[in-house]
């Protein structure tokens, strides 16, 4: 394997990635109609629209973003001309990180060789990933700032998880999780909360020796809640569930952004116990915003609202002077409302019927 190269790019420029369910219209469960649409995009968005992993699902990328107000106008643009896509070809779309009555036998893998590859050797653990997710790339100026970045957001991360889950149902099922997502990953190698990297020769020895042992083609098949991306020259966070409320979506991108470039200035004079951080992710999957979170400090327990409450108070001078006030104040509402996934049980118990749940949420994501 030939040395990792670190592409250095613009620092805190901002890329996202959304895996979006394509859907029946009547029974609005997931349909094959991946290969089907990809085929009407056009030349000059084929690298924003794109295949996923199984056919009910494509993924839209954004190009690189310049601030939160980029982001916004790119993913409605990408969102919006996805509908138009998903209505020519039968299908509507549906943002949510795992769909409520989906059958894991009835999914197909998109004909892609790597996902091919993939699922041979993944299995039953292959299979059962019929997830989405919201994936945020933060732009970095070098390799020694995407490794402190890294370590550092890694007892953030719950936080992030608990704001985002849409995923509580999964087999026409109460998971009594608000992220059953989150445990369908610890399936597959090479995920979770990574262990402190430290520096990037100690990144670039580990994936030389997990190149020589597995599939992994470089850094690609390393699906850790946070990676370093060379490629890309970002800092990458996997960890969130897909928010199903478009205006959350830019909320949470507005606060991953701010907290890459806290963590990219601070140096942390410790790094949490990994422990500790498994059980906060743990718990953010169980309970979402009613978890308990709890740090280094014996007795120092508190609620993920109150946490992130105190975050993002410590974090909105920065967030002003990146203008992205104006796009964070939906978090104020998630902690007041709930997640998608509070949501979705709450429309569930009311109607008990899952296709009215789906309809509603639809309905609603930009609004």
């Amino acid at each position: 394997m030939d040395p990792l190269i670190f592409q250095p790019s613009e620092p805190f420029t901002i890329g996202v990635e959304l895996e979006i369910q394509l859907l029946d219209p009547v029974s609005l469960d997931m349909t094959l109609q991946g290969p089907k649409l990809l085929k009407k995009v056009g030349s000059d968005l084929q690298s924003q629209i794109k295949a996923e992993f199984i056919q009910s699902m494509v993924e839209i990328c954004t190009p690189v973003c310049q601030d939160i107000t980029d982001v916004a106008d790119k993913l409605s643009f990408l969102g919006r001309h996805l509908e138009t896509l998903a209505s020519e070809c039968g299908c509507v779309l549906f943002s949510s990180s795992l769909h409520p009555y989906a059958k894991i036998g009835e999914r197909k893998v998109s004909p892609v060789t790597r996902y091919n590859e993939i699922m041979d050797d993944l299995q039953l653990a292959g299979r059962r990933m019929i997830t989405q997710a919201l994936h945020v790339h933060i732009g970095v100026p070098d390799q020694n700032t995407a490794i402190q970045v890294c370590d550092g957001i890694r007892s953030y991360l719950p936080l992030l998880l608990a704001l985002t889950t849409s995923s509580p149902f999964f087999d026409s099922g109460d998971t009594g999780f608000h992220s059953y997502r989150s445990n369908l990953f610890p399936c597959l190698p090479r995920t979770g909360i990574p262990d402190t990297i430290g520096n990037w020769d100690n990144f670039q020895e580990l994936v030389l020796i997990l190149n020589q042992s597995t599939l992994l083609n470089g850094t690609k098949e390393i699906w850790w809640d946070v990676r370093p991306h060379p490629d890309f020259g970002t800092v990458e966070i996997r960890i969130c569930d897909l928010p199903s409320h478009f205006n959350e979506i830019i909320a949470i991108v507005a606060l991953i952004q701010t907290l890459v470039i806290k963590l990219s200035k601070e140096k942390p004079s410790r790094f949490p116990s990994r422990e500790i951080m498994m059980h906060n992710k743990w718990n953010a999957a169980r309970y979402g915003l009613d978890g308990t979170f709890i740090n280094e400090k014996p007795g120092s327990h508190y609620t993920f609202r109150k946490v992130i409450t105190d975050l993002i108070e410590s974090l909105s001078s920065q967030m002003q002077s990146l203008g992205s006030g104006k796009h964070i104040q939906p978090i104020e509402s998630i902690l007041q409302r709930g997640t998608s996934a509070d949501q979705q049980k709450k429309l569930y118990a009311t109607h008990g019927d899952f296709r009215e749940m789906i309809y509603i949420m639809q309905r609603e994501f930009w609004k």
